[in-house]
């Protein structure tokens, strides 16, 4: 019996034993296999370990800047953030939407919703819940209101959007930025953001590590880092104290005479540079509230009218065939298949000089049919540029439509009707009669700078792109643009001849064709202005048109056109230091005192002896005057403002109830960076009376009319 039993145990135990040996080697092959092939059921083991145990964080890189030329910024990304409700009990004690009803009726004045839509939202069956576009992009500032509320279960995811700071400013010249659905990026939609995309996007970078089940970094492990790269900052030619000048006069344009659309656009003449562009109607570049895409002064061509025939006359002058004291008989012209009429037709026999001065269409199409000639007149306006685009960086160029079909055509050319231009083509025609016969090419982009490595990848320099006519020719009509001025009998006596400066310039009045006829009526028609200044050395050129304005109640019919580049002119001439011709005084029969010179005296014993003379003195600081403005041999008017500022204690003054020509001085003068809002008079201002100030210190203006 004993036998049998033991020989029993022994043969179970040898199969228990080959059991084991067994499932061995299949473990040990199972193993073996997943360590060479590092698979499980189609499973990669190496990537769900580096998943479990590798960091990931992402480096947000921003996109590139774009600025003035006297650096203030004009586009950058700022934080960003989109609110969301978490719903779950399972987030844990007070860290779920508690108090839907509470928390409704709180967020929805603050995101501009309905409370009952944020309800509906905190009601549904989720774990968190978003309230559409007004929850995203939220400003810090609404986040911070938001958080004051204290609200359970409200968070914030943080992100970046692009902002602007001074919300119309150029709008159409610096554009603005969509996001990319699936890859979250910005992209350039219009202007700048559009044509320099490539220089001003980002890359974000990223950094890889290993650690513990616990969350603890690997001692030794080496991190793998993509660095992040910002994307490269863009700075213009245009200078915002200008563009702000520019643009709140054709806001207070648009306010009041309500016209189709505006161009303005101011240049210096000796480099090419695009100072100031704007466009009506405009837009909020924060809100993207626009109503067309199409940036006017570069895309849209126009018959520009009587502006041309400074083209017209300069090229006569050039070729030798203007005799400017040969009479003509003013009043009609025919040519085949029309006839070419005066705006007024009583003047007589007139000189071609006076025709200039009264903007006479007889003139022009006499100079250009019987003493130019029109083939010659076209290649003259070929070397101007008008038959290509001028390659302006900024994107949507587009060219001329010139009409060179029929002879009559041919001849209205000469003054600006029957063929289109756009204002940027004349505004770099207009730089050869300023520049002494040069003509200069239009750009903005001063330069793009990689802010990484602190290298500038782009450099634009001025470019002189022909020479249309000889100094001489230029400077002749210069010349006679001033007696459009000066002249009795000139267009642009009444309402360009500011004091103290010798502005020239030609007026232009252009007929509107809408389905090949032309409109008729006072309202129906595009003015314009062209003008210069000083007239020996012009440092701007002004171009504005105002297409179509409401003219009930105003005597002239180009005010609306002088409402803009007056302003703009004393302002820039001002700003850049451009003093008065003593030739050209103030001569209206009001009490007039020449500045004298007031640095490094006692800022009290000036201040009170200017203000008994009734000027209106801001003393800011106290010591030595280090500044003044006006500046020394200035002719001011009684009642005038008057800024000293001083060596110590500079601190900001009231400046509420101040133009903002005397807010772009101060900020110039203490070299501050001014955002400003609204038009006409500054009605608040950040920071308040009496806060110390320092060399780039940022102040806020808001402006309003009375």
């Amino acid at each position: 019996m004993f036998p049998t039993k033991n020989n029993s145990i022994n043969v179970w135990a040898a199969v228990i034993g080959l059991l084991f040996l067994l499932f061995f080697f299949v473990i040990m092959g199972r193993f073996l296999y997943i360590a060479h092939s590092k698979e499980i059921d189609n499973n990669d083991l190496t990537a769900l370990g580096k998943q479990k145990w590798q960091q990931y964080t992402i480096l947000d890189a921003k996109r590139g800047k774009i600025y003035s030329s006297n650096d203030q910024v004009l586009a950058e990304d700022v934080p960003s953030y989109t609110i969301q409700a978490i719903l779950s009990k399972n987030a844990g004690k007070e860290n779920y939407v508690t108090d839907k009803s509470k928390t409704a009726r709180l967020l929805a004045p603050i995101l501009d919703l309905k409370e009952s839509y944020i309800y509906d939202q905190l009601n549904k069956p989720l774990y968190l819940v978003q309230f559409g576009k007004k929850g995203q992009n939220l400003s810090q500032e609404v986040k911070k209101k938001i958080d004051k509320l204290h609200l359970n279960g409200i968070t914030f995811i943080e992100g970046s959007k692009r902002y602007y700071p001074n919300n119309d400013l150029a709008a159409y010249t610096i554009g603005f930025t969509s996001k990319n659905d699936k890859s979250n990026k910005q992209y350039g939609v219009l202007g700048i953001e559009q044509s320099l995309n490539k220089y001003l996007t980002e890359q974000d970078g990223s950094v890889r590590y290993y650690q513990s089940a616990g969350g603890v970094p690997i001692p030794d492990e080496k991190q793998k880092i993509k660095k992040e790269h910002n994307g490269d900052n863009v700075y213009l030619t245009i200078d915002s104290r200008i563009q702000t000048v520019l643009d709140e006069s054709m806001s207070k344009v648009q306010a009041k005479y309500k016209p189709k659309r505006m161009v303005g656009i101011v240049a210096d003449p000796k480099t090419g540079q695009i100072l100031a562009m704007s466009n009506r109607p405009n837009f909020n570049l924060n809100k993207r509230d626009l109503t067309n895409f199409v940036n006017s002064p570069i895309s849209e061509a126009i018959e520009p009218g009587s502006v041309m025939k400074i083209f017209t006359l300069a090229s006569a002058i050039d070729a030798g065939v203007y005799h400017g004291n040969q009479t003509y008989q003013s009043g009609q012209y025919k040519v085949p298949g029309v006839t070419i009429h005066d705006w007024n037709q009583s003047w007589g026999p007139i000189t071609f000089d006076e025709g200039f001065q009264r903007s006479s269409n007889v003139a022009f199409s006499i100079i250009a049919d019987k003493y130019l000639g029109t083939e010659k007149l076209y290649k003259y306006f070929q070397k101007f540029g008008f038959m290509q685009k001028t390659g302006i960086d900024l994107p949507n160029e587009s060219n001329s439509n010139v009409s060179w079909k029929w002879e009559s055509d041919k001849v209205m050319m000469s003054f600006g009707q029957a063929s289109a231009f756009t204002p940027i083509q004349i505004v770099q025609a207009a730089t050869a009669v300023a520049n002494d016969g040069k003509m200069m090419k239009p750009y903005i982009v001063s330069k793009v700078v990689d802010p990484n490595k602190d290298k500038t990848v782009i450099q634009h320099k001025p470019t002189v792109v022909g020479q249309p006519i000889s100094k001489e020719a230029a400077e002749q009509t210069r010349d006679l643009m001033r007696q459009v001025i000066t002249s009795k009998k000139g267009t642009g006596h009444t309402l360009y001849n500011l004091p103290g400066y010798e502005i020239i310039g030609k007026t232009g009045t252009a007929q509107l064709a809408i389905n090949g006829k032309y409109l008729y009526g006072r309202d129906n028609y595009i003015f314009s202005f062209l003008g210069m200044a000083p007239k020996n050395d012009p440092k701007l050129i002004v171009y504005v048109s105002v297409d179509r304005p409401n003219l009930s109640g105003v005597t002239y019919d180009a005010q609306p056109v002088a409402d803009v580049v007056n302003p703009v002119l004393s302002n820039s001439l001002q700003y850049m230091n451009i003093k008065p011709d003593a030739k050209n005084k103030v001569t209206d029969k009001v009490s007039q005192f020449t500045m004298n010179q007031y640095v490094g005296l006692e800022t009290s014993n000036v201040s009170s002896q200017l203000q008994s003379k009734g000027f209106k003195v801001t003393t800011i600081g106290s010591g030595k005057i280090t500044k003044q403005y006006p500046f020394k041999g200035d002719q001011i008017l009684d009642g005038s403002r008057v800024i000293l500022v001083g060596d110590s204690h500079q601190k900001m003054p009231d400046i509420k109830g101040w133009s903002l020509s005397d807010v772009m001085q101060l900020a110039d003068m203490l070299s501050l960076k001014p955002q400003i809002s609204g038009q006409g008079f500054a009605v608040e201002q950040k920071p308040s009376k009496g806060t110390s100030l320092h060399v780039g210190d940022s102040i806020t203006i808001k402006l309003k009319s009375h």
